[in-house]
């Protein structure tokens, strides 16, 4: 069967053979086993029911298998045989082209080169799940092979529900994931809920399917590396030669090093995981790969000596490295953390002292030993970052929960009221008052053809229009302007690209709907092909996230969830081609709301008008939210948008001085 044929197929006619595992693969953790024997039965019934009844005595055993061996049903044998990966457009089979385009950013999340457990369809973090199982994505894709152009697919956490009608105007694929009631949001119950196949944890971008590769996070990194360092260094004074301490190499974290050569520092960055860690040293993400302390003591040293640009991957773990470096006495400027400690139980965090493939069988054999094991690593990572940051170290919590985690097993993390954590998150101190108070944010899209050629020309078209933008544009964004025409115009030479060919830049709503308009135009022109517009749910209205996005919300709101889920209906009925909303992301499992969206331009006048509509509100619902919570920057940013748009009218927040307040109750 052809490609198109086996898409348009679904499930297969007959039972597929059994399919080996590929040996060298990068496994899932094994999950916890967490289900009663009535509960596992219940989670056999539930895989079955994708399949005809003839076919159940054999697949019962092998998915009871399956349950057993890795605490999930993933389907395995129902792997389609062709290469999973973005391909162009006009590949696919369809019958409207914005079909199409989500089918290419489906398989783009599941690319082995994008995805960091692709066999279980996780694309990052060690549980962003794209669908529960591999049923689910053939039905998917056959259904999206069918979608006309006045239907809705409706997918519940990675199933697809099924095609309804709808119209012209709504949006082709409405997602949702983990979208769990309050009292059954705890880690344990998505453990429980995931392994009846009746739930998922589709992260932030994994889920919605405008996950890019690690580029996204890149740039994200790279803003706040640069960042860190100018409220650091003295004036004058550059990175180079200067040390970033932090973990992680996986799906988002494995950017770090990337990030921090174009930040132009040291980037000493560990890895428990020695497959992740040599993955990312043979795409070029990171420089150096050393599996020793005293190599990596001296290596270190050199480049200190020589004021050298280099990223580091350390295999092992970052507590050790922490206090060797206080051993040495080598001083870190900055330091932070990137594993998934939103995952802290299942593969998220490891404990220091054990070795990676002891820890992974404490997870499933003893998972009650192995959270204890984290604990007591957490408070020593604690107690070891204390002890560098009273020597001049800037340390910031990346938004992983690292804080959120440290406290919970008693480390010493909080600040002297009891309520507040001593080290900021990075948004609070960085991204938050200096990108998304003004309405700058991870601005995402994907050249549908696929041809490298078409992506450099949507990047001299959005440095044209930045620059121009730039010509006007107030002193208070003038850095993030500069930063972000410099980050387009070097992004082909950092050779950012995996999977798709896609780009990210941080742009407020003017420079979102203006670099859209333009491509528009462009592919109007038959200049380029389609072009799918997203971005990062990390950015400035898609996400109430207490720990990290909001986490500069100080008006008592940072823990309602509004702005995510008014985010998502605002764009459905504005334009999008689909939209996404999930419980838990970066920072784990109820602890956070985001929303998401993807949208086609195809050159059309109707693709230029829902931009300019859906843009507008994605970004300016976050904005005024942000008002309304006194946050300075956003009242600039807000004030000065309704002074561009007579039709926008947003409640302001008057201030109250404080000696009126300080003498109540």
């Amino acid at each position: 069967m052809t490609f198109q044929d086996q898409i348009k197929q679904g499930i297969p006619a007959e039972l597929p053979a059994a399919k080996a595992y590929p040996v060298a693969a990068n496994r899932a953790p094994k999950r916890k086993d967490i289900l009663t024997k009535a509960e596992k039965q219940l989670a056999v019934r539930n895989a079955l029911r994708y399949f005809p009844k003839a076919w159940h005595a054999e697949l019962a055993i092998e998915f009871a298998k399956e349950l057993n061996d890795f605490g999930r049903i993933y389907m395995y044998r129902f792997k389609p045989d062709y290469e999973i990966k973005a391909r162009a457009i006009s590949d696919y089979p369809a019958k409207c082209q914005q079909a199409a385009a989500i089918m290419l950013m489906i398989d783009n999340n599941l690319d082995p080169a994008v995805a960091q457990h692709p066999e279980e369809l996780i694309t990052y973090g060690g549980n962003g799940a794209v669908f529960q199982n591999w049923a689910q994505y053939r039905l998917t894709m056959k259904y999206l092979s069918e979608m006309a152009e006045d239907q809705t697919l409706h997918m519940y956490s990675g199933h697809p529900m099924g095609l309804f009608p709808s119209s012209v105007e709504a949006p082709r694929v409405v997602v949702t994931n983990g979208m769990m009631i309050p009292n059954y949001s705890k880690p344990d119950d998505w453990e429980r809920f995931n392994a009846l196949g009746v739930t998922q944890y589709g992260q932030m971008t994994a889920g919605s399917f405008m996950y890019i590769g690690p580029q996204g996070i890149v740039h994200g990194t790279t803003i706040t590396v640069m960042n860190a360092f100018r409220k650091v260094l003295q004036k004058g004074d550059t990175p180079n030669g200067k040390i970033f301490l932090t973990a992680g190499l996986g799906g988002m974290s494995g950017a770090q090093p990337k990030a921090g050569n174009i930040a132009r520092c040291i980037t000493v960055c560990a890895e428990v995981n020695p497959k992740a860690a040599t993955k990312r040293h043979q795409q070029g993400w990171v420089d150096e790969l050393i599996d020793n302390m005293p190599a990596l003591i001296n290596r270190v040293k050199q480049a200190q000596a020589n004021a050298e640009v280099v990223s580091i991957a350390y295999i092992g773990n970052v507590v050790d490295v922490w206090e060797a470096f206080d051993a040495e006495d080598i001083f870190v400027h900055l330091g932070s953390d990137q594993t998934s400690l939103h995952n802290p139980w299942s593969g998220g965090y490891y404990p220091v002292g054990i070795s990676y493939d002891e820890a992974n069988r404490l997870i499933r054999e003893k998972p009650d030993l192995f959270k204890t094991k984290v604990q007591e690593t957490l408070k020593r990572h604690a107690a070891i970052v204390n002890k560098h940051t009273a020597k001049g170290t800037y340390f910031f919590d990346y938004g992983n929960a690292f804080l959120l985690e440290a406290s919970r097993a008693g480390g010493d993390v909080m600040a002297q009221n009891g309520i507040d954590f001593k080290y900021p998150s990075y948004v609070q101190d960085i991204l938050g008052p200096m990108c998304f108070d003004y309405g700058f944010g991870p601005f995402r899209w994907v050249c549908a053809s696929g041809k490298p050629e078409d992506l450099d020309k949507t990047d001299a078209i959005a440095a044209e229009v930045l620059q121009n933008i730039m010509r006007e544009a107030p002193e208070e964004i003038q850095q993030q302007m500069q930063d972000n025409i410099s980050w387009i115009k070097d992004a082909k030479q950092n050779k950012l690209v995996v999977g798709s060919q896609a780009r990210i830049l941080y742009a407020d709503a003017e420079g979102r709907a203006k670099i859209a308009q333009a491509f528009n135009e462009a592919i109007a022109r038959g200049e380029i092909g389609p072009v799918v517009l997203g971005r990062d749910h990390h950015d400035v209205s898609g996400t109430d996230s207490p720990f990290r996005e909001t986490s500069n919300i100080y008006d008592g709101s940072r823990f309602t969830a509004d702005m995510a889920v008014h985010n998502v209906i605002g764009d459905s009925f504005r334009g999008a081609t689909w939209v996404s909303i999930h419980n838990g992301g970066g920072v784990g499992w109820g602890e956070v709301m985001n929303g998401g969206f993807g949208m086609l331009l195809d050159g059309s006048s109707e693709a230029s008008r829902r931009l300019q509509s859906m843009l507008f509100f994605d970004v300016n619902n976050g904005i005024a939210r942000r008002s309304w919570a006194r946050n300075n920057e956003a009242d600039f940013a807000i004030k000065r948008e309704m002074a561009r748009t007579p039709k926008l009218q947003v409640t302001l927040a008057n201030r109250v001085d404080d000696d009126i307040i300080e003498q109540l109750f």
